[in-house]
């Protein structure tokens, strides 16, 4: 009797892992009252996202350092900081000059995990709309617990927050 409780466990354990979702993506947008020139000339500088970054103010003690030269490919901020933030580096990977710039975002703590993330600038009407975004894939078994976290949510809320912040930043 014990011996098909315990291939009954592994059966929902190996299903859970089939079915549960590999990829995710999170993406934010807002539109921001200034020139696409601008805007990109101060989204390019990692740095400078430490005035806008929610998760600077969820950790304002959190230790960084960096590595390379800001705004050009290879730079790579690295940080250390409490249980909302854990630890990680981001690495700009590609820069297309007035339109993008994408990194790829490496944490450490509270697990591994390596995403691609991007701000993307583009015309909108007399203002520049920001993307804000990031999509990776979780390794088998890890998938399984997107079963019971929304990414989309669990983040979503961190980038609105950055970029309105951003917007005001920006526009004032």
């Amino acid at each position: 009797m014990g011996l098909y409780i315990i291939l009954a466990i592994v059966a929902v354990i190996i299903l859970l892992i089939a079915f549960a979702p590999r990829k995710y993506a999170v993406e934010r947008s807002i539109v921001i009252n200034r020139n696409r020139s601008d805007v990109f000339d101060y989204v390019k500088y990692i740095k400078n996202s430490e005035n806008w970054s929610p998760w600077d103010e969820k950790d304002p003690d959190m230790k960084k350092e960096y590595r390379g030269t800001d705004g050009e490919v290879g730079f790579v901020p690295a940080w250390e900081g409490n249980k909302q933030v854990g630890s990680g580096e981001q690495e700009i990977v590609s820069i297309v000059e007035g339109e993008r710039v994408n990194s790829a975002l490496r944490f450490f703590k509270p697990w591994k995990s390596e995403s691609d993330a991007y701000l993307s600038l583009e015309d909108d009407g007399e203002g520049t709309r920001v993307r804000w975004g990031f999509s990776g894939v979780n390794p088998i078994p890890f998938n399984v617990f997107m079963l019971f976290m929304n990414m989309d949510k669990a983040v979503g809320k961190d980038f609105e927050f950055g970029l309105n912040k951003l917007k005001s930043i920006m526009e004032s």
